[in-house]
């Protein structure tokens, strides 16, 4: 109840001047760069993530939770008005959103869209609160032997979850962990494959490894494809909102029903804290138990407001599911967390399950951030300057790429004074260029590079406590435990066939 009692006290710190503004600009730069499509909050969270520096703990992470709640729902306005998802987990927003917008009903749909990520965004958030210092006290429970076991276990479930494609995920994450091994050995005093140059002695820092996997390789995708937004630009130049149609009528929300939202909202939550699972997920799963659920399935996909409200509700939540695991064991649940535990690490926060004791006075106004941006910034902002986001789409690529290289560049090293630090941001922008364009998720290999020294560090000192016997994993009961819970992920995701796509998934 304290720390519940703190997050709510911590309301007050938005209205300071300087935390006020800064929740705002994340929440208006998370919504732009989710609009756009080809660009995602994490990239915008990755080219501000420099600038922290000059923040006050506090302040970072509040404008960083603004600008992941506004990631979320940012999407949903390009999916619906042109139907061009901003983000991925907006894919399924655009089944129904598009066809309302093609009858004429845009802004209806996006006032469904963001009725919809209100409510999932205040219930994730909320639950977080709620429960996060209980899972705190619960992680207390498992000891070394067991925390490698659950760092093994988050690193196994994101690369199963890469379906169809779990090889390449597998070696993406192998070298992440490589990438992990440079620098000084954590145990011992002795240097690990720095291949004579100083300049590695200290590691691969993890700033110029977010810039250049999410920032330079985006920047390098899109100078080498050849997509023709002119064609966006020209729907997006046709489409006319007015903002008193923004509010959906009171008997179409009586229609989609508690139910739903709530439905949707749980399952993006739990679907959140899987690692790896995203809003992506979250939002299909809710999607296709809404439709499984209905008594007018075929409705869906042809401008259904039940789906827009699943999709968006679902896929917000995921924001306060994603929070447990990255603050409770140092697990990021998706990209963005993964950032955010950067901004943590930065600021000498050490999640894990001491972090809701320690340093709970940091972590608090966060979640009130994130709180905060759900319930009033979302509608809010839709109402007052929606009408105006559709425009953002006609944006120069070629001056918005270029100013997006030169952010990146510059933030690599202002962030570490380093000109090698930079040139490295450089190299890993290149790397993750070459991986995404063969087919492998970068997604494992910076969660590999992130979790693999805390991965070797529990092996060894497993190892070290047990004289080197390896069945000490099998049997202490906490990591038992997450060994039969990476056996069950494994059968259910690799072993047994998967559930037959839902008809109405299959127009995607």
């Amino acid at each position: 109840m304290d720390f519940i009692f703190l997050v709510f006290s911590s309301f007050s710190l938005l209205a300071d001047p300087v935390n006020f503004t800064y929740v705002i600009l994340g929440f208006v730069i998370g919504t732009i760069f989710a609009a756009i499509p080809g660009l995602t909050a994490t990239l915008a969270m990755a080219l501000l993530l420099p600038l922290t520096y000059s923040l006050s703990v506090e302040t970072a992470l509040m404008a960083c939770a603004s600008i992941y709640m506004a990631g979320m729902c940012g999407g949903s306005i390009t999916a619906t008005t042109i139907n061009i998802p901003g983000a991925p987990s907006s894919m399924m927003t655009a089944l129904d959103g598009y066809p309302l917008q093609q009858q004429g009903k845009g802004a209806l749909a996006l006032g469904h869209a963001a009725l919809g990520s209100m409510f999932g965004g205040a219930l994730g958030a909320l639950l977080l609160i709620a429960l996060a210092p209980f899972v705190a006290e619960l992680s207390l429970l498992v000891k070394t032997t067991g925390k490698f076991s659950l760092l093994a276990f988050a690193l196994i479930v994101v690369v199963i979850a890469q379906r169809g494609r779990i090889p390449q995920a597998g070696l993406a994450a192998c070298i992440g962990l490589m990438l992990a091994t440079v620098g000084l050995d954590a145990m011992e005093p002795i240097t690990r494959f720095t291949y004579g140059y100083s300049s590695l002695t200290a590691g691969i820092d993890l700033m110029p490894v977010i810039i250049g996997t999410f920032a330079i390789a985006e920047v390098l995708t899109q100078a080498s494809s050849r997509t023709d937004i002119t064609a966006a630009a020209a729907a997006a130049s046709k489409v006319k909102i007015r903002r008193r149609d923004f509010l959906p009528a009171w008997s179409d929300i009586r229609k989609i029903g508690l139910r739903c939202y709530l439905k949707s909202s749980l399952i993006g939550y739990f679907v959140g804290t899987l690692p790896g699972a995203g809003g992506s997920m979250g939002s299909f799963l809710a999607y296709t138990e809404t439709v499984r659920t209905s008594s007018e399935p075929e409705t869906f996909g042809k401008g259904n407001p039940q789906g827009i409200a699943a999709s968006e509700s679902a896929n917000n939540a995921v924001c306060g599911g994603a929070m447990v695991p990255m603050l409770t064991f140092g697990i990021p649940g998706d990209p963005i967390t993964a950032i955010m535990l950067g901004v943590l690490v930065i600021n000498g926060i050490q999640p894990g399950p001491q972090l809701m004791a320690d340093q709970a006075g940091l972590i608090a106004p966060m979640l009130a951030a994130l709180l905060f941006s759900a319930v009033v910034l979302i509608p809010l902002t839709l109402w007052l300057i929606g009408p105006y986001f559709i425009k953002i789409v006609s944006v120069r690529k070629d001056v918005l790429y270029a100013v997006i290289a030169l952010l990146a560049v510059v933030g690599s090293f202002v962030s570490t004074y380093s000109t090698f630090q930079m040139f490295m941001a450089l190299g890993m922008g290149i790397l993750a260029f070459y991986l995404r364009r063969n087919g492998f998720p970068v997604i494992t290999m910076l969660l590999g590079y992130i979790l693999g020294p805390n991965l070797e560090e529990f092996l060894r000192r497993s190892l070290a406590l047990s004289n080197g016997d390896p069945t000490t994993f099998f049997t202490n009961p906490d990591s038992l435990f997450f060994v039969a819970l990476t056996l069950v992920f494994i059968y259910f995701l690799v072993i047994r066939k998967p559930a037959k796509t839902p008809e109405v998934a299959k127009t995607e």
